[in-house]
């Protein structure tokens, strides 16, 4: 199984304390199984922006996040994805926030598990396969 790290996943392992179960979970991952999406990438860069300890968070992400998995783009299959589930959601009046809504598309268009502590955020995207560990870590 390969996973899509969504933001809160790639965040956990910035920590200084990152949860055992779930380092210890992912150090048997393979790296070539390791996926992130650029919308989680921007989510990263925009949270070390606000930041006071700016160039730190930023040079983590050049260091120690790029390295450490593969970045797939948003691009127009992932977009329609992304149209489609949207629009399941709005018919159910269950929507969701644009970036959460392009980072479970690419994980659905990639066929990839989604790595979330917001797993009940998620849920309602049946067609989006979500991996409990980090959560579970959390309890």
């Amino acid at each position: 199984m390969a996973y899509l790290f969504d933001t809160d996943a790639i965040s956990e392992l910035l920590r200084p304390r990152p949860l055992p179960l779930y380092l210890k979970w992912l150090r048997g991952i393979p790296r070539e199984d390791q996926f992130t999406s650029a919308v989680v990438i921007g989510e990263l860069y925009k949270g070390a922006f606000r930041s006071p300890a700016r160039d730190r968070h930023l040079a983590n992400i050049q260091e120690r996040v790029l390295p450490a998995v593969t970045v797939i783009p948003y691009d127009t299959a992932t977009a329609m994805v992304y149209g489609d589930l949207c629009a399941q959601l709005e018919e159910r009046g269950k929507p969701l926030a644009d970036a959460d809504l392009q980072i479970a598309a690419t994980a659905v268009y990639h066929n990839l598990e989604l790595v979330t502590g917001n797993l009940r955020h998620f849920a309602r995207i049946t067609a989006l396969h979500c991996c409990p560990v980090l959560a579970e870590a959390r309890q």
